[in-house]
Parts: structure tokens; C-alpha cells; sequence
């Protein structure tokens, strides 16, 4: 187990906040957690467990402890004809997950190459690209309770998915951590091709539609309009794409006839956000060392010594703009710590 005092977060963080935590901890096992956990109940300082930091903006450096996941291992715990089960440990690299499904010829997560984080995350956030959500793959989340150190598998149903959503973001908040995931991946060809430009870049490419092709592909156009945390500080989609009644989205409709959208059921549409924030002018513009990428509006970045509070500050006037101009409220993805929302 990894046991630091004032740790740098800056790896921990993909927007390059230079944070630190009082005490970082990382444990590679069930049982270095649960040793940790013993140990924390009895002193209970404020602790946050992380992955990679892809979702989170700090504002301020952390006076608790900040605890990471180390365990890894891909295992297969289930397989027939039609799909394979496969056991995932909650501090893998999500994409390297997506990569080996799709090396072995596995068919369901390829749409979610190359999103930012790790594999618990996956099932708190239910992160989502091009039609597909983790929630469609999950079977099962191991966990353990903070509060007394209780193991308990979710399964599927019991997460109460939705949009971005889960019940570890919701009811559950803090109050388990997320050890292993179990997928359910496909071994028949299924592939989703209606949502945004996938169909007209495969036609790029031409030849025969494979996993690897469509894994190309969908990096490709994540690439074209997202920026590399490397590079410059982001998290990447800031905002939720919002999902309105039909009815007002009938009537955005009449004022802005170019309007994307994505019928959500009979009666509910959900509206790209970005879209939105470009038509409120934000595209390209900053304040202070903060400012909206110049490729996708979606996405709030770290110009060079952004500091929380500036994001923050550029954060509540996209809300402000949009709301004026669409009558809609966006709410960020992201979550803010140090600050009260």
C-alpha cells in the first residue's frame, strides 16, 4: 500500500490543478482497503476516493485523504456461444479495457474508446459515447462500505442507471467504493453506427466494417474534438447534455430550425450542449486563464495556471448564457471539490 503525506494531485486531476492532498493512499486489494478503512474509522478525517481525476475540478488543495484504486486483473468468469462475462479490477485504465475487448473480438464497448478514467468510475458515472453506455454492458459492481468495511455486489438493475447517473452518484454518495466490475461483452458482430458522424468516417475508410476499424474511427473523431490532457488541462465533456420535454423542445425547434437533437422515449428530447454553449458565442473565448475549447464547446480547459475558482467562474456564465438565450439549465459533469454548489 502507497501511503504519502502533502501528495501532489497533478496526476490525479486531468485538468493539471497543482493540488495537493494531505495524505494520498493507494491500496492494490481488497484487504489493503479494508486494513485502510479500519484504520480511518477511527480517526475520520474527509476522504475522496479518485480514479484518474477525469471528472473532477479542484479548487483548493485537499485537508483529508485522497485514496486511489491499484487493482487491476482482467479475468473471464463466464462464457457461452453468444457473449462473454469478464471481471475487471476498479483501478484499470478504462480504455485499456475497451482495447483488449476488442482485440479478443469482443462486441459492445468499442464505442467508448479512448474516454478518460478508470474502470470504477465506469459504473458510478456511467460514462457514455456514441449511442453506448456502461450501464448497457455492466452485469455486477463489487463494493465495499466505508462505514464498516461490508462487501456487496450490485447487480445491474440494482445501480439505478440513467443518464450520467447511478445510485453510487445519488442515495449511495461516498458511501461505497467500487472494486471490481463485471461486463458482458458480445461475441456476435452488433455494432451502433447511428450517432453523430461514425457512418460518414467509416465511409472514409472504406473495406470491411471490423472492431478495429470502428475503434480507429471513433478515436479519431474523439481526437478532432477533444484535447489531450497531456497537452492542455481538461475534463472533458464539462456539461450534460440536457433532456427536455417534447414540447419545449418543439418550440426551440420553431426559433432554431438547425438545432441538433436525439429523440430520448415518446416524449423527451436530450439537446448536444455544446451546441448550445456555441450558439451563446463561448467557442474559443476565455476569461482569465480559463477559457472554452476552440473545437468543442463542450469542453472547459486549463490555458496554462488556471486556478478551480476560474473554471468555476467560466462554468456558472456558460450556465448563465445558455439559460437566457434557450430557457434551458445545463449542469456541469463534473464535480467540483472545495466549493459548494
Amino acid at each position: 500500500m502507497k501511503n504519502y503525506t502533502n501528495y501532489s494531485l497533478l496526476p490525479y486531476n486531468t485538468f493539471g490543478m497543482d493540488v495537493k492532498a494531505a495524505r494520498f493512499v493507494e491500496y492494490e486489494s481488497v484487504n489493503e482497503l479494508l486494513c485502510f478503512l479500519k484504520e480511518w474509522k477511527a480517526q475520520k478525517t474527509p476522504l475522496l476516493h479518485v480514479g484518474r481525476g477525469s471528472n473532477l475540478l479542484f479548487v483548493s488543495d485537499y485537508q483529508g485523504t485522497v485514496l486511489h484504486s491499484g487493482i487491476k486483473g482482467m479475468q473471464v468468469v463466464s462464457e457461452i456461444d453468444e457473449w462473454v462475462e469478464i471481471r475487471v479490477g476498479a483501478g484499470e485504465v478504462w480504455d485499456d479495457f475497451v482495447d483488449y475487448t476488442v482485440k479478443q473480438g469482443w462486441y459492445g464497448a468499442e464505442n467508448l474508446s479512448l474516454i478518460p478514467g478508470e474502470v470504477g468510475a465506469s459504473a458510478v458515472q456511467n460514462i457514455g459515447a456514441y449511442g453506448v453506455e456502461a450501464k448497457d454492458l455492466i452485469v455486477s459492481v463489487e463494493t465495499v462500505a466505508v462505514n464498516d468495511g461490508t462487501t456487496r455486489l450490485f447487480k445491474q438493475d440494482e445501480c439505478g442507471y440513467a443518464y450520467r447517473e447511478s445510485i453510487f452518484k445519488r442515495e449511495l454518495k461516498g458511501l461505497y467504493i467500487v472494486t471490481y466490475v463485471t461486463y458482458r461483452l458480445k461475441k456476435q458482430p452488433e455494432f451502433h453506427l447511428d450517432y453523430g458522424n461514425i457512418r460518414s468516417e467509416l465511409e472514409k475508410e472504406g473495406g470491411v466494417l471490423s472492431l478495429e476499424k470502428l475503434r480507429r474511427v471513433i478515436i479519431r473523431i474523439r481526437e478532432a474534438k477533444l484535447p489531450d490532457p497531456e497537452k492542455i488541462g481538461n475534463a472533458g465533456s464539462f456539461f450534460m447534455n440536457p433532456i427536455v420535454p417534447l414540447a419545449q423542445f418543439e418550440d426551440l425547434l420553431k426559433e432554431y430550425p438547425d438545432m441538433p437533437f436525439y429523440k430520448v422515449g415518446a416524449d423527451r428530447v436530450k439537446i448536444p450542449a455544446g451546441w448550445m454553449i456555441d450558439r451563446c458565442g463561448w467557442k474559443g473565448k476565455r476569461l482569465g486563464n480559463a477559457g472554452v475549447h476552440d473545437k468543442q464547446a463542450l469542453v472547459l480547459v486549463n490555458l496554462g495556471g488556471a486556478t478551480g475558482s476560474e473554471v468555476v467562474k467560466l462554468a456558472e456564465e456558460v450556465v448563465r448564457s445558455v439559460k437566457e438565450k434557450f430557457g434551458v439549465a445545463i449542469h456541469p459533469e463534473v464535480n467540483f471539490i472545495g466549493v459548494k454548489q
